[in-house]
């Protein structure tokens, strides 16, 4: 099958900076130029709107000093305007060298903006041209409101193209402005307008009000078209524009007859990018950049990837620089953490696994997200565990913290078959459970061992929700001895490592010597 070469403008640093709350400045955009044009390698960039503001215009200028010294000149683009010449000169100062002159597409807007007859409008643009040729700049040009032009006044858009097609124009833009049309509507008027002026160049710029971006993209590509105006991350006014990532995956993978040279592995990396400039986070569920979009969360979708793939798409998270994850949570299954604990060379025998498996789902079960980083926590705690009998359960805790009241601690415990209840206040909650813990023992005529030592520490990066370990020293004995413990609660994790103290050192007035206890075994 012939392939059909289509170009991709990117429009991130004009239409995109349009995105409520965003604005890049001069060093941003020039960075995302760079990237855009040497590692995602679109075709072009529109950079700017002329006439903004000081700040637009020393970012072009960095941008055009930049491009003319590394040959990409040609493919730094403009948005002007029909004002005479003074978009022209503004061009000029800034060192650019292709206008996408804005033009009125729809018959509404020309009535009721600019309260001129086509023929005063078209004047106009045709001395915006000449100025714009005289001074060695080339010309593209938008038809503003083009879909609703095709939906109610398609005789003006057609006069506007005849014009336009007489005139020194390299591309004619075709901007769904609004967002109104179906993917239906996208094929027949692109085709109405590639079919009528079969020799010249016309580009689809979408945007998504009704989430039919990359639908229309895809049709209008059908019909014809010979360009797309993309954003990174579908970056855009109201609610963006066609997205670059998923526009391209939907062109390599559904249809191959059209090329590009974009290249896929460098999507994630921009998006990411864009993301940090803009303040505007990726959601996670965001096709081709969401962080979760190739995170298997099913124990059931895991273990079919282990069977022949079952699971898998042409969307690999390798062609996009990314990897395949096993998400860990309440629907996680044996093949989920199995997946994981190989990425970290772990293994466990199956009893192990099967208590790792029920931690993780217990957590799940609580709404906490576990991720690969809370596993050698995780496993450490259910290994130290099982390494002490446990003959003393703290059964229940009440904690409280109040404004200008000292925080309070009730506390239930059981030795075998003895249960105590014991209150008391601290200078924190933790510190108050310990003071009712030591009522309790002192009844019993024993000293808890001392506290040396208290830390506490996340698993690395610090993004999970789910766990916080608190690891406590005691001094038994004249040695150190470390207990652990794991929870989403800093006084809760505590409170366990605190639980695997009191078995080391036994039930009190049972036979057994604090001289006897494990020590290697609190670790």
């Amino acid at each position: 099958m012939n392939s059909r070469y289509i170009e991709i403008m990117d429009t991130t640093l004009r239409d995109g900076e349009q995105t409520s709350g965003v604005s890049f400045s001069a060093s941003e955009k020039l960075t995302i130029a760079q990237i855009l044009l040497q590692e995602v390698k679109v075709d072009r960039i529109e950079i700017a709107s002329a006439r903004v503001s000081e700040g637009e215009f020393q970012a072009v200028k960095k941008i055009t000093d930049w491009a003319k010294s590394n040959g990409f000149l040609d493919k730094i683009e403009v948005l002007t305007f029909v004002d005479g010449d003074a978009s022209i000169n503004w061009m000029l100062q800034a060192g650019a060298k292709v206008m996408n002159l804005l033009t009125k597409g729809s018959l509404n807007h020309l009535k009721y903006q600019l309260k001129k007859t086509p023929q005063q409008h078209f004047e106009d643009i045709r001395n915006v041209i000449e100025l714009a040729e005289a001074n060695g700049i080339a010309c593209n040009v938008y038809l503003e409101d083009w879909s609703n032009g095709m939906r109610n006044s398609p005789e003006y858009v057609f006069a506007s193209l005849d014009f336009l097609t007489t005139q020194p124009v390299k591309r004619i833009l075709l901007p769904d402005t609004l967002g109104i049309l179906t993917p239906s509507e996208s094929y027949a008027f692109v085709k109405a307008i590639v079919d009528r002026y079969p020799n010249h160049h016309f580009e689809f710029h979408a945007h998504n009000d009704y989430d039919l971006s990359v639908a229309n993209v895809m049709e209008a590509l059908k019909a014809g078209a010979h360009g797309l105006h993309l954003t990174v991350n579908g970056m855009g006014e109201r609610t963006g524009n066609a997205p670059l990532a998923s526009t391209i995956a939907v062109m390599n993978d559904l249809m191959p007859e059209y090329k590009t040279s974009v290249n896929e592995r460098s999507l994630y990396s921009i998006s990411k990018l864009i993301e940090t400039f803009s303040g505007i986070r990726i959601p996670s569920n965001k096709p081709i950049v969401g962080e979760s979009v190739f995170t298997q969360t099913a124990g059931i979708h895991a273990d079919g990837d282990k069977k022949n793939n079952l699971y898998f798409s042409k969307l690999m998270p390798e062609r996009f620089g990314r990897q395949r994850l096993y998400a860990l949570g309440k629907t996680s299954g044996k093949a989920n953490i199995e997946n994981n604990l190989r990425d970290l060379g772990i293994t466990l025998s199956d009893s192990d696994l099967r208590k790792v498996t029920q931690r993780i789902i217990e957590l799940g079960d609580r709404k906490e997200a576990v991720t690969p980083e809370d596993l050698p926590y995780i496993i450490s705690d259910i290994l130290a565990s099982n390494a002490i009998e446990e003959k003393v359960v703290i059964v229940n805790y009440v904690l409280t913290h109040s404004k200008n009241l000292k925080p309070s601690a009730t506390l239930q415990i059981k030795f075998g078959d003895e249960v105590y209840e014991e209150n008391a206040q601290g200078d924190g909650q933790y510190d108050a459970f310990m003071n009712a813990l030591k009522k309790i023992y002192c009844k019993k005529g024993i000293s808890l061992p001392m506290l040396t030592d208290y830390a506490v520490r996340i698993p690395p990066g610090g993004k999970t929700d789910a766990l916080c370990e608190t690891i406590i020293t005691w001094e038994i004995n004249g040695k150190d001895v470390k207990t652990r413990g794991l929870d989403s609660d800093q006084t809760v994790s505590a409170i366990m490592a605190t639980q695997k103290m009191l078995n080391l050192i036994g039930i009190p007035n049972a036979p057994q010597l604090v001289s006897e206890i494990p020590l290697i075994n609190a670790l």
